[in-house]
């Protein structure tokens, strides 16, 4: 990740990046440049980052995100303008979805080194555009990069953006840039060998950034416009770390559940997480037998923390709500935000799903 502000004039700009976790192993990527530079455009970029992380956190899909954030800039005023791309990926699936309000397309590179650029004709800019908003959906193979940046790196009075960003490919494609954008080899040995790999795929990611900043953007020359970039590395999640099962309607579902969720974390070596899953998993399927429908499905994540989630068709979210002192019920999510390190619900084609992360303590994490 870099960012440069421009080299003439001390005015503050309004570009911006971010790297937010969702749910799954998700995580959304954004980037956006408000038109302008001041005080003004540098306010308005803080409104929307953080209408970003707010926006990122309901699990809305990318065109409503963006939809979202151009009634943002509407509402400033008819002189206010920026462009954003906002990208969702699932490691599970391999799937990328994103959207771009007037922003330069992003560059793929797949883990052979060939580099894909994106239709260049994006929806208008935000502030000027009318919803909704195109979503592209990409199958992305593990290890590929996704290169973001603002029309800082690839366009100036000297270069149009189309030249820049064939420019940008160039590098990418160098004998140099080939080795920087080769991911490194996965570990045989699962999540737990994953640090190395990650520290060296840093490193180069790293060395990545330095080499496209020095070719698109030389120390001796002097922009008009400040330059954000973000790339990205894609990796699906090792053999074996999701298992899965459908659960039967009624009662009998949260003992399923229970003892499903019992079997694999003992074959993952996770004893010590066992009874605190057994109980979240069962209050999960208890509310769906209670006030959802059916079919529901349990399924469980080993990465950087253990996820349990359960999905359902029902529509409905699930909602904390004070129980007294006489009710029978109504405590089970006031259970499951207590025994959770996070949990929420995010929306799906087939209804909703409720998930919870719990960390998980690998030999040598500090405590």
């Amino acid at each position: 990740m870099r960012y440069l502000p421009a080299s003439s004039g001390t005015d503050i700009g309004g570009d911006w990046y971010d790297v937010i976790p969702l749910s799954a192993e998700r995580v959304a990527l954004v980037i956006g440049d408000v038109m302008g530079h001041g005080l003004a455009e540098a306010a308005t970029m803080g409104r929307l980052r953080t209408a970003v992380h707010t926006l990122a956190n309901l699990e809305l899909p990318p065109e409503e995100v963006l939809a979202h954030l151009n009634e943002v800039v509407c509402d400033l005023g008819d002189d206010s303008f920026a462009t954003c791309l906002y990208a969702q990926y699932d490691p599970v699936t391999g799937l990328c979805s994103l959207a771009r309000a007037g922003h330069p397309p992003p560059l793929i590179v797949d883990p052979e080194g060939g580099v894909e650029c994106l239709d260049p004709t994006p929806d208008p800019p935000l502030g000027a555009a009318e919803p909704p908003f195109s979503t592209v959906d990409l199958r992305l193979p593990d290890g590929s990069l996704l290169v973001l940046y603002t029309d800082g790196l690839v366009e100036s009075a000297a270069r149009d953006i189309d030249t820049g960003i064939a420019e940008c490919t160039q590098v990418l494609t160098s004998d140099y840039g080939r080795l920087l954008t080769c991911p490194p080899r996965r570990s045989r040995i699962g999540v737990r060998g994953t640090g190395g790999r990650q520290a060296v795929d840093h490193d180069r990611l790293d060395r990545l950034c330095d080499l496209l900043v020095g070719a698109m953007l030389p120390a001796q020359r002097l922009t008009a416009d400040d330059t954000a970039l973000l790339i990205a590395r894609f990796h699906g999640p090792a053999s074996g770390n999701i298992a899965g099962w459908p659960l039967p309607e009624g009662p009998v579902a949260a003992g399923l559940a229970r003892t499903r969720g019992r079997e694999q974390l003992r074959a993952w070596g996770l004893d010590k997480l066992v009874a605190t899953t057994e109980l979240l998993a069962g209050e999960l399927v208890a509310n769906v037998v209670r006030h959802a429908r059916g079919p529901t499905r349990l399924r469980l994540i080993r990465g950087r923390s253990l996820i349990c989630e359960v999905s359902d068709a029902g529509a409905a979210a699930p909602r904390i709500r004070r129980a007294t002192e006489l009710d029978e019920g109504g405590r089970g999510l006031q259970l499951v935000s207590a025994l959770s390190q996070r949990w929420g619900t995010r929306y799906t084609d087939e209804g909703k799903c409720v998930w919870t992360e719990q960390p998980i303590a690998w030999p040598g994490t500090p405590r």
